[in-house]
Order: structure tokens, then C-alpha cells, then sequence
């Protein structure tokens, strides 16, 4: 005699068979902050790259014998293709692409860091470029007060220097500007 399940053991859940099977999965890691599509971007690189490293001896097979073939390549390094296939499949899971974004979130704080010594660099040269445009500012300046005070320049008046600058165009600035 067949016992046909009925309705309502149909739709009550009913406990695993044994505890083996009840296998609890661990949530995926949360991210601090949604990733931009540059970041997932650069991720997704960096998920590619760590696949194709650990594929890398059968992408050089496949690669040693594709070299110099065309349409034979199909049908003569077919074991080649598939062995570097199914590595990279094997290797292209979920988990390789979470780890390779908890790879790219650990270097971000170390990128952060480059930028703002990067930031710092520029800044500081940009201060020892304005000093030295200073420095040869008062130079010029310092040098035209003296030929005046000699006497020097057209006219005993001291001015031949500064007309010699202002029709060169009137010191630093004037000879950047052309």
C-alpha cells in the first residue's frame, strides 16, 4: 500500500536528517563603504590578476603552444585550452573575489597615505619655488638700489637698470610670462 504524502507534511519543514547535513554557511564579509564603480573596477583587476597568477604554468603552456599557429590553434592545443579553462574556472570563485577585495581595502589606507605624502611633497616644493622667486626678487632689487646709489645708468641718475628691466620685462615674472 502507497502512502502518499499528505498536504500538510508537504508544508511543514522538517528537521534535518542529521546534523552533518545542517551546515551553517558564514555570511559574506560586509563592506565598510559601497565601492565606487572605479573601485570595483580596480578590484575586479586585482581578483583577475591573483587568478591568473595562480593559473599561470598552464597559461604558459597554452601560451607556448598557441605561439606561431592560427586556426590550428583550435584543435592542436585543445588539452592545453582546457587544462588553462578549467584552473582558471576552478580558481574563479566568490571567495577569491572577496579576497581579493579585502587585498584592495587593506591596501587603501596605505594608498591614502601616498597621496598625502605625494600632497606634502608638492606642497613643500611649491613653498621652496616661491622662496627662491623671493630670494631673487630682492636680489634684483637689492642690486638696482645699489647701482642707483653709485650713480650708474643713464642720465647720472641711476635709472639704466631699471629701464634695462622693465624693457626686458620687469625682472622674474616678466621673463616667465613670455
Amino acid at each position: 500500500m502507497d502512502m502518499a504524502p499528505t498536504p500538510t507534511s508537504i508544508l511543514s519543514p522538517s528537521p534535518p536528517a542529521s546534523p552533518e547535513l545542517s551546515v551553517s554557511r558564514q555570511p559574506k564579509p560586509i563592506n565598510p563603504l559601497p565601492l565606487s564603480a572605479s573601485q570595483e573596477a580596480q578590484v575586479r583587476a586585482l581578483y583577475y590578476a591573483n587568478v591568473r597568477a595562480r593559473c599561470a604554468p598552464e597559461i604558459q603552456q597554452f601560451a607556448a603552444c598557441a605561439l606561431n599557429r592560427t586556426i590550428t590553434v583550435t584543435w592542436m592545443c585543445r588539452a592545453q585550452r582546457l587544462a588553462m579553462n578549467s584552473c582558471m574556472v576552478a580558481h574563479a570563485t566568490v571567495e577569491e573575489e572577496d579576497r581579493a577585495r579585502e587585498e584592495w581595502l587593506r591596501g587603501r589606507e596605505e594608498r591614502r597615505r601616498e597621496r598625502e605624502r605625494e600632497t606634502e611633497n608638492v606642497e613643500e616644493r611649491r613653498r621652496e619655488v616661491i622662496e627662491l622667486i623671493k630670494r631673487q626678487e630682492e636680489k634684483e632689487r637689492m642690486r638696482g638700489e645699489q647701482l642707483g646709489r653709485t650713480g650708474r645708468g643713464e642720465g647720472g641718475d641711476g635709472g639704466g637698470v631699471r629701464k634695462e628691466v622693465k624693457e626686458k620685462g620687469g625682472g622674474f615674472w616678466g621673463s616667465v610670462r613670455r
